[in-house]
């Protein structure tokens, strides 16, 4: 007489498989809210990035299509961009040499690409992120002034700060995502075994 004996293992390829297979939906939902949530939020903190300079801009440009000093207009208060989450102005001519501005780096105003400019005057607008020098970066609006001067007002403000939120947000979303897989994972497997039973 011969005793049969049953051997017990861990879960084999299949059950693995399976569990995978049934996990892969609630990933990819999970993945893709997961994009959606990040970029909805950064396309919001990048936006407000140019806050209040649309509105300095504006302000600069209507002053100084009323005759007013780029001088007056720029303001005395150096910022230095390299430090200083201030907002600063500078004043371009129709030539694209600095009239005024309260925009120090290295000791000098610096100057955005002329491209940056010649679309403001040809768009009356012109929104970028401007890069003078490594690790300085501003969100920058160019307005140009009304009238036949071909004059345009860049107003900036430091990213520093914004991009800070960025990294915490991908942080914050990064950390939600993977628990969402372990979550499908976990939801996953147990259906899987519940099947099984």
């Amino acid at each position: 007489m011969s005793i049969a004996t049953e051997t017990r293992s861990g879960p084999g390829p299949q059950f693995v498989i399976a569990i995978i297979v049934r996990a892969l939906p609630a990933w990819a939902v999970a993945t893709v809210l997961a994009l959606l949530v990040y970029a909805t939020v950064q396309q919001a903190h990048r936006s407000m990035a140019n806050d209040p300079q649309i509105q300095v801009a504006e302000d600069a440009t209507r002053a100084l299509g009323h005759g007013a000093d780029p001088r007056t207009v720029a303001g005395a208060s150096a910022v230095d961009l390299a430090a200083s989450l201030a907002v600063w102005t500078t004043v371009f001519d129709a030539e694209n040499h600095v009239l005024a501005s309260t925009a120090v780096l290295d000791g000098r105003s610096p100057t955005p690409p002329s491209g940056v400019l010649e679309t403001a005057r040809r768009e009356r607008e012109n929104r970028v992120s401007w890069e003078p020098r490594s690790g300085v970066r501003s969100a920058t609006v160019s307005v140009a002034v009304p009238g036949g001067s071909r004059m345009v007002v860049t107003v900036g403000r430091s990213l520093r700060e914004i991009e800070a939120r960025e990294q915490r947000l991908e942080l914050i979303v990064a950390a939600a995502w993977l628990a969402s897989l372990l979550a499908g994972l976990m939801a996953a497997t147990l259906g899987e075994w519940l099947v099984r039973r």
